[in-house]
């Protein structure tokens, strides 16, 4: 079987001013109606998920997270998929660069001038690793409500598993290129570190690596060249807003796509920019067991203001690219009970979407957590999920101190532990209704 996903990049929330605003809204509306369609056309009729490799806000501000929180609820159904099935990672437009401090700015000046030993003295510090992260003060929310938890240690942005078939699966993996990001930055002056760079290999399973930043950018480049060369069969970008695709024969029976992507919404739509997206499908080839990735390229077309097949910008009409993977080859053989032809009807059990970073090993995971997840985080303010911890007893009536996202995540993830998910839907609708009256009353 195959999954999809829609994949966006560089939307840029918040960017638009006057009559622009009236513009890009329309063409993200009718990449809503542009998707639904091709939905349904699709084998499957629905997608996975959706994708987005970073710049989902323009200023890395709460009030454009909003805005495209509402948009992407409207996205995921068009795509026929749950609004929870959505995963991000940020790029350098979501640091608000009103949050970085004199503190912050001496920080990143000493990473880009020295380097790696510079990032790993500044991430062994508590306090120091808050300036950092600082600039993530409205994404980080946003990407937890997604279970895309960013690592506030210098690792990963984030990580999911999803199964192809019983014993192939592929292990999507978001860099957080926009680390050292500031408010003007230069190509080779980011870098991702040790903690990012080193990726995993599992037999069984490829890699799909997800970055804002094409490689280029990076101080260390080379050596997460390397890393993606050896390890990854699809590294996907953003950043440049020039769609491309091509295919790197890294060794016999070990290929390497990689994908950059255009802008969802350039920040003007003319000359060599324009509104694009793509639907991406996935399926495991049990010929030769590799990875068969499809690319459907969508763009805007100014005459007759929709999207359409875009025939150029990745290669052709919907180009197909079998990938040579050596961690399909170096695991077990596939049972012949889930070696279907492409052209057989059969019925297909639900794809299984798999959250590595997830507390819930050995405990049933409740079905609605997904959504009690994105609620909490993405829908309530800070003060609002501190009174709903504080409610429920989870945290003394008294607490005055900073409650962290990976605290708030905790906490959370322990309240459901321990069977108290309705409580928790409860005190989270409260807080909605707050919410609502509080917009009526102005």
């Amino acid at each position: 079987m195959s999954i999809t996903f829609v994949h966006l990049s560089d939307i840029h929330f918040g960017q638009e001013k006057g009559g622009v605003v009236v513009v890009h809204d329309d063409a993200k509306m009718r990449l809503i109606d542009d998707l639904a369609e091709m939905i349904k056309r699709s084998p499957e009729r629905k997608a996975t998920g959706v994708i987005i490799t970073g710049d989902i806000a323009y200023a890395g501000k709460t009030h454009e997270y909003k805005c495209a929180a509402s948009w992407l609820d409207k996205v995921a159904t068009a795509a026929g998929c749950a609004i929870t099935d959505i995963m991000v990672v940020p790029g350098n437009h979501d640091i608000d660069r009103d949050e970085i401090s004199s503190s912050a700015q001496w920080q990143l000046s000493e990473i880009v001038s020295k380097g790696e030993q510079a990032l790993d003295r500044f991430l062994e510090n508590e306090r120091d690793r808050a300036v950092l992260y600082d600039r993530f003060t409205a994404y980080i929310p946003f990407a937890e409500a997604y279970n895309c938890s960013m690592d506030c240690q210098g690792g990963l942005a984030s990580k999911r598993v999803v199964d192809l078939v019983p014993g192939r699966s592929l292990q999507f993996i978001g860099l957080n290129s926009a680390l050292v990001c500031k408010a003007r930055d230069k190509e080779g002056e980011l870098l991702l570190g040790a903690r990012q760079r080193v990726l995993p290999v599992q037999p069984g399973q490829e890699l799909v690596v997800l970055c804002h930043h094409p490689l280029h950018w990076l101080q260390d480049s080379k050596d997460a060249r390397r890393f993606v060369r050896s390890r990854a069969r699809v590294f996907i970008s953003g950043h440049e807003h020039k769609p491309a695709v091509r295919v790197e024969a890294i060794e016999p029976g070990c290929d390497l796509m990689t994908l950059e992507a255009g802008a969802t919404v350039p920040p003007t739509a003319g000359g060599p920019f324009t509104y694009t997206y793509n639907i991406i499908e996935f399926g495991w080839d049990p010929d030769d067991d590799q990875l068969k990735v499809a690319v459907h390229p969508r763009a805007w077309d100014d005459e007759s203001k929709r999207f359409t097949e875009d025939t150029h910008r990745l290669g052709g009409r919907e180009p197909v690219h079998l990938l040579g993977c050596p961690n399909f080859r170096n695991a077990p053989p596939v049972q012949s009970s889930a070696r279907k032809p492409d052209n057989e009807t059969v019925e297909l059990a639900p794809v299984t979407v798999r959250d590595d970073a997830s507390a819930f090993e050995e405990v049933m995971i409740p079905a609605d957590y997904s959504l009690v997840l994105l609620r909490f985080f993405r829908d309530l303010s800070d003060g609002q999920r501190l009174a709903v911890l504080v409610k429920l007893g989870a945290l003394p009536i008294d607490w005055s101190e900073t409650s962290s996202h990976a605290l708030e995540r905790q906490v959370l993830d322990a309240l459901v532990r321990a069977g108290r998910t309705e409580e928790l839907k409860q005190a989270i609708e409260e807080q909605q209704v707050l919410n609502q009256k509080k917009g009526d009353a102005t």
